[in-house]
């Protein structure tokens, strides 16, 4: 099932581009004269994967106890996000909503379901970072989660045990993988994008070994059956996973040895340590040059991803 919202307005894209972080912002532009649609899978057992393709996937749990949702994407996708979330749950309002990160294309609709009765959990850090945000669409109060929690969260609704656990220094400092138990269904958040090279957030406290690890964390929730959410991508498996880890390690070893040897940025550059990853990995926000900056930045303990 499709929903559409039309965003035309150049104030309003203006908004979703200052929301997400700057490898998704020329995504989201690239979309000023589309539509938005949602595409809803059912994955059985009252849940659904919800995705528009230009901000998070999230993960909606509906039944007699009401509904929780996994992320909220962004401020000018509330409305089309709402009706996707009606179509599947008879009501606009999640009862709950988990962050699994702070950036702006998870967390932006935050204050829109609060407005509408939505409680909003996520980890301490989330909290402290969209407090402490300039960024225009994070400053209303509403924005903020009002539960907080250190290592993990449980919830029991709906027939499911939807156990929070959070992953340190992955891609941010606050990230969350999402398991719904009895479904077997896991949403990894931006720990996990699909067959994609990964955005590592070195601003806000993420760290390529903290990537990897929180990957493995993944790895060890998920069976062989189990079904994966990733922050962006389809919807995947523990084989497709494994490749994530498997390609992060391999390129981090790559580039580390570089450095080791004295190279700096423009050397690593040069010797093209990422070229028979490309045509596999390469996307419009974390291109190969990107993913190498990234690499170096963290070995040499820079604190920003790319220029």
């Amino acid at each position: 099932m499709s929903f559409r919202l039309a965003i035309t307005s150049v104030a309003a894209l203006l908004a979703a581009g200052s929301v997400v972080p700057r490898a998704a912002e020329a995504g989201v532009r690239m979309r000023q004269s589309e539509d938005v649609q949602v595409e809803t899978t059912d994955m059985g057992d009252g849940i659904f994967m919800m995705s528009t393709g230009i901000a998070g996937n999230l993960a909606v749990l509906a039944g007699d106890d009401g509904v929780v949702m996994v992320d909220d994407q962004l401020p000018n996708t509330t409305s089309v996000i709402e009706g996707a979330v009606v179509a599947v749950s008879g009501t606009n309002a999640p009862r709950f909503i988990v962050n699994t990160h702070w950036h702006g294309d998870h967390t932006g609709g935050n204050a829109h379901f609060a407005e509408l009765g939505s409680t909003i959990a996520a980890h301490h850090n989330i909290r402290r970072r969209l407090a402490d945000a300039d960024d225009e669409w994070a400053q209303s109060p509403a924005t903020l989660p009002i539960i907080t929690f250190g290592e993990d969260l449980t919830f029991h609704m709906n027939g499911q045990t939807v156990e929070v656990t959070h992953v340190p220094t992955a891609h941010t400092d606050g990230d969350a993988l999402v398991y719904f138990r009895e479904a077997d269904v896991l949403h990894m958040g931006d720990v996990m994008f699909s067959g994609l090279f990964p955005f590592i957030d070195l601003s806000a406290g993420g760290t390529v070994d903290g990537y990897i690890a929180a990957m493995e964390r993944g790895m060890e929730i998920a069976g062989e059956e189990t079904r994966i959410i990733p922050g962006h991508g389809p919807l995947s498996t523990r084989a497709d996973l494994q490749a994530s880890i498997d390609m992060l390690r391999e390129a981090a070893f790559r580039v580390r040895t570089l450095v080791e040897g004295g190279a700096d940025l423009e050397a690593v550059r040069a010797a093209e340590p990422l070229a028979d990853l490309h045509d596999d990995w390469n996307w419009r926000f974390i291109t190969t040059d990107r993913m190498v900056q990234t690499l170096y930045n963290d070995a040499v303990g820079n604190d920003f991803a790319y220029e």
